[in-house]
């Protein structure tokens, strides 16, 4: 359980921090789909989510049905965007961009709350 606790800080407080991050400076939004086109950006980039990916589902990786399940979803997403990025770059960046065009409103509000709901669950703020 100590596993979950430090794995839902971790995801709630990334979440909030990059969504403040790009709320005050949201032209850094374009700024990383063009460094996605560099190809040393990208590796480190998908190095990094393929190593993020791959510890926390080593550490937590519990397919049940109920809030938990959150954290081994995001080690999933972010395994499988670092692979996507390393093995078919070009694919996955334009895939990336035609999606963050079309759903950015949706998506940053979405991980915004994600992130507070995380929180919560870590700190007890709000009994659940």
């Amino acid at each position: 359980m100590e596993t979950l606790l430090i794995l839902t800080k971790f995801w709630g407080w990334y979440l909030l921090i990059f969504f403040a991050l790009l709320s005050l400076k949201p032209l850094r939004i374009k700024q990383i789909f063009q460094d996605l086109k560099d190809e040393k950006f990208r590796f480190t980039v998908s190095f990094l989510a393929i190593i993020i990916g791959l510890v926390n589902i080593l550490l937590y990786n519990v397919w049940e049905p109920s809030w938990s399940f959150l954290i081994t979803a995001f080690g999933w997403i972010a395994l499988f965007i670092g692979l996507a990025l390393f093995v078919i770059p070009q694919a996955t960046v334009k895939l990336l961009i035609k999606l963050n065009v079309k759903f950015v409103q949706v998506v940053y509000t979405l991980l915004f709350l994600i992130g507070i709901f995380l929180l919560n669950m870590a700190y007890e703020v709000v009994p659940y």
